[in-house]
């Protein structure tokens, strides 16, 4: 592990979001303690209406830590959030990692209980900084016909969840975890790269990420092996899944805006196994080098152009047209003031039905007219979900609206 020196000349910001259990519903006035690594309280805060912190700004370490392989320190700084609100136990995420430059978002969800005792979870470091296993190589198109089972899926579908087994395969005692697909590759890019990249290197290696995660679906690989998971949190075998971590807005609007796109190539339905290294403590030739994207990101590179410098020029990027779990598909035309019509209904009645559980959110009548109230219900939906505050209901608001609207409607159902 390379040294970490005390050095504060950064200052990066961080937003607290509570729920309980589930992102269905927000916990206002819940207390937030932001703690140092020698466990100090150096903020105290409470949660809005929408479950929310203020953005407070944190030392960090400098920006450039986190852009040059060659930096013996650490490149972020480490802080400890701990949240406590009555009816619920106590949680402390240690160990959130915040950049310089860049707002961090520490999700932390709560179980009702009277058992005051704190739940703590303990985050490991980013694959770039700490000690991880190394990828063990696997090819990248897998065979039509597997000799253990066949592939399920005719075309390639975005599921709705992920199951994450947090260890080795073997490991049968290892958890299970259920993710939202894209909250798993949000995760999966935090822990695995620098938000503070060039915006072409990070959207090179989430779509490596994405197309990566795809193949494990599309293929059924674990399932035809036998296990009951779709991906492991094991870096020999997958990514680097962390449970707990915050993710950063650069990296989740990015994710939010391409979740659907994956890299192929000619001739083959199934989205390419896009294996990759550091390209320092590893090297691998013909795979992705992390920190060679990120130099080529400098010169200019797009994400495209990145990407074909490693895994070949024939490759292209594919969009899957089925995303599971949603009640309709992104209608294909943005959404806007003066807009009419059943998609303008549809996202209407989403978000009034989220306004019960997010009350930010302006409650709108349903008239399939997209006049000033409906763009402002929008904006504020946007705001409270770390995307761009256009009005406008593009695809990633689309989807997002989508995958609150379900998450509101689960938890009315069990009430």
């Amino acid at each position: 592990m390379k040294n970490i020196k005390a050095m504060q000349e950064g200052n990066g910001s961080l937003q607290v979001q509570v729920n309980d259990t589930s992102i269905g519903m927000p916990i206002p006035n819940a207390q937030v303690l932001i703690k140092n690594e020698n466990g100090e309280t150096i903020e105290e805060m409470i949660t809005d209406e929408s479950g929310q912190t203020p953005i407070i700004n944190l030392p960090t370490m400098p920006i450039d830590y986190s852009l040059n392989e060659e930096s013996e320190v650490r490149p972020y700084s480490i802080y400890n959030v701990e949240v406590s609100v009555k009816g619920f136990r106590p949680r402390s995420i240690n160990g959130a990692q915040i950049f310089a430059d860049n707002l961090a978002i520490q999700e932390i969800n709560l179980e009702e209980s009277n058992n005051t005792t704190i739940d703590v979870i303990e985050i490991g470091p980013n694959t770039l900084w700490g000690d991880y296993d190394p990828k063990i190589p696997e090819d990248s198109i897998k065979p039509v016909n597997p000799p253990t089972g066949e592939i399920v899926l005719n075309s390639v579908v975005i599921p709705e969840y992920i199951i994450v087994h947090d260890g080795v395969p073997t490991n049968s005692a290892a958890k299970n975890y259920y993710i939202p697909f894209k909250d798993y590759i949000k995760n999966v890019a935090c822990s695995e790269i620098y938000s503070t990249w060039p915006d072409a290197t990070i959207r090179a290696n989430v779509l490596a990420i994405i197309s990566f995660a795809l193949n494990r679906v599309y293929t059924e690989w674990y399932r035809n092996k036998g296990y009951n998971f779709t991906i492991t949190s094991s870096t020999a075998y997958d990514h680097a899944f962390i449970y707990g971590r915050n993710i950063y807005k650069t990296i989740s609007q990015v994710v939010d805006e391409m979740f659907n796109t994956y890299i192929t190539k000619f001739g083959i339905r199934q989205p390419i196994l896009a294996q990759y290294c550091d390209g320092i403590k590893v090297t691998c030739p013909n795979w992705l080098s992390q920190w060679g994207s990120k130099y080529l990101g400098d010169q200019g590179y797009n994400a495209v152009n990145i990407l074909r410098r490693y895994y070949g020029q024939d490759i292209y990027l594919e969009q899957a047209q089925k995303v599971s779990g949603v009640p309709s598909s992104f209608p294909g035309t943005v959404l806007q003031v003066g807009s009419r019509g059943q998609n303008v209904r549809t996202i209407q009645n989403q978000l009034l039905a989220i306004s019960k559980n997010y009350p930010a959110i302006p409650r709108l009548k349903v008239d399939g007219i997209f006049g000033n109230m409906t763009r402002q219900a929008v904006q504020t939906f946007q705001s409270v979900f770390y995307l761009p505050a256009t009005g406008l209901v593009d695809f990633k608001t689309w989807y997002k609206i989508s995958d609150i609207y379900v998450a509101v409607q689960k938890l009315a159902e069990l009430v």
